[in-house]
């Protein structure tokens, strides 16, 4: 009987075995299709870049930090407006502050892509660290923006999605605002840094894009005239009068020179005497990504809608 079941145990090992063989290489010729590609082509403005198709380690050299952390991508290391822009306090805590000189600093950080704006320097020495693409600011609109680099992470769907959301939300606010405050009242966006005065036109942040493009709300014709070409005019406190619109939103930076605002001049100004004047922190305020958007457009509605 022993004899005869040798053989037998043998014979069913052998299947056994076969068919575990069979297993694996159908495994192992499945694999390559499963495997995800590890590289993109990103068409940048200068031309084609191979970066990664799932960015593990980013490092920002820009203003575009907010529209990486909005589609949930590490960020290892940004530049100090970034690092330092409270509206980021939390996604920037264990974030490293790099410049586009600290060369032997980013290598440590071991990126695997780095965003950075057109004016940076070193280009070619940070592209050989990691695939390096820049973005001329302000050479497409700030929603393109987002989309762009939603096409560089590979997550492009997402972007469009926020996008979209973001303008329905918006225009919608917009259309009660002005029900509310009349189709020709005027806004102007006036900011103190340091010991200047600045009036913004409509792509400059501080919430520009949110109130002239999306919200349709009016420029007065003097900062049109002087800020919409070149997105920013130089004021002095004597001449504010002549720029402010009926509702003035001021982004203020902790430190600046507010001296202004005690005098007559700026007392009597009709948005100030009715109360018209709306202070935004001006830390943080120079950004226009989704992050900053969503906290913009909350003190916008606040703001003019108490809600």
């Amino acid at each position: 009987m022993k004899k005869l079941l040798l053989p037998f145990i043998l014979l069913v090992a052998l299947i056994i075995s076969a068919c575990g063989t069979e297993t694996s290489t159908e495994k192992e010729s499945a694999a390559p299709a499963e495997k995800k590609s590890e590289t993109i082509t990103y068409q940048s403005e200068n031309g084609p870049v191979e970066v990664p198709a799932d960015p593990q380690r980013v490092i920002m050299l820009s203003g575009f930090t907010g529209n990486v952390l909005e589609l949930g991508v590490n960020v290892v290391g940004a530049d100090t407006w970034s690092k330092n822009n409270p509206t980021f306090e939390k996604e920037m805590k264990d974030v490293t502050e790099v410049s586009d000189e600290d060369l032997e600093k980013i290598i440590e950080l071991d990126p695997d892509l780095i965003i950075g704006l057109s004016n940076i320097k070193n280009v070619d020495k940070l592209s050989e660290i990691a695939p390096t693409v820049t973005y001329t600011w302000g050479k497409v609109d700030y929603l393109t923006q987002h989309i762009e680099i939603g096409k560089l992470l590979n997550k492009e769907k997402e972007a469009q999605e926020w996008v979209d959301n973001f303008k329905k939300e918006a225009e919608s606010a917009g259309e009660e605002i002005r029900a509310k405050i009349g189709e020709d009242a005027t806004v102007s966006v006036i900011e103190s840094y340091g010991k200047d005065l600045y009036v913004y036109g409509s792509n400059w942040a501080r919430g520009t894009e949110i109130l002239y493009q999306a919200m349709k709300l009016k420029m007065p014709d003097k900062v049109k005239e002087v800020a919409e070409s070149s997105g920013y005019f130089t004021l002095s406190a004597e001449v504010i009068p002549e720029y402010a619109g009926d509702y003035v939103i001021l982004s203020k930076y902790s430190d600046a020179d507010t001296s202004f605002q005690e005098t007559e001049t700026y007392k009597n100004i009709p948005a100030v005497k009715n109360n018209r004047v709306f202070e935004m922190n001006g830390e943080g305020a120079s950004f226009s990504d989704p992050v900053t958007l969503e906290k913009q457009l909350e003190f916008i509605k606040k703001s003019f809608l108490g809600n």
